[in-house]
């Protein structure tokens, strides 16, 4: 197995005492020069920032390299924090044919490793997630960090886009999971539902 080369940075948190209880999801933002992925955990509270990172790819330049790095890196990161699922970024979108290859190839990469660790594994478009997030389709990438930071009360740095869109996918798939909307058939119901999530809608 090729050995990973990425970088991986978190906020400061006992990461030990979340993970010992509830459902772990690692999300993954793929990409052949940067991959963000992040990993929360759900309990009965909601749920919780774990870590962030990204791998950084950019100084490999044979790209099946970089395909056996995002494999053996995500590899790493499934026996670290051992998630029970995980949810990924759907590349079907941009218009360059060649870079929807290669986010796919990322994403097969990914899955692959979670497959073989016999994880759950779920797709979701990014507006998808952002409306997840933001309540909002075209919400930028700025204003997807600031939401998560505030759901999983968190100070994140802006800097690190990639890894906070890999977070809004693990929170994306936490909430279709949870599926808070299946039960909403009137008025009151709406207003119920924004009443207990007002950071859900813009």
């Amino acid at each position: 197995m090729a050995r990973s080369r990425f970088l991986k940075y978190s906020v400061h948190i006992q990461v030990s005492t979340i993970l010992t209880k509830g459902k772990i999801i690692l999300g993954i933002d793929p990409g052949t020069n940067i991959l963000g992925y992040g990993v929360i955990s759900v309990d009965s509270k909601g749920p919780h920032y774990v870590t962030m990172g990204v791998f950084d790819l950019r100084k490999i330049k044979d790209p099946f390299e970089k395909l056996a790095n995002i494999f053996a890196g995500v590899n790493e990161l499934i026996d670290e924090y051992k998630p029970d699922e995980l949810a990924v970024e759907s590349p079907f979108y941009g218009k360059n044919a060649q870079v929807v290859l290669k986010l796919g190839r990322a994403q097969g990469a990914a899955i692959t490793a979670a497959i073989m660790h016999g994880m759950t594994v779920a797709e979701y478009a990014p507006r998808k997630a952002k409306i997840a997030i933001c309540g909002n389709g075209a919400a930028s990438k700025e204003q997807v960090a600031m939401m998560i930071q505030k759901t999983l009360k968190v100070d994140l740095d802006p800097k690190h886009l990639d890894a906070t869109d890999a977070l809004a996918i693990a929170l994306c798939h936490h909430y279709q999971m949870n599926n808070p909307l299946a039960s909403i058939g009137g008025k009151s119901d709406w207003k119920k539902f924004i009443e207990d999530n007002p950071d859900r809608i813009k």
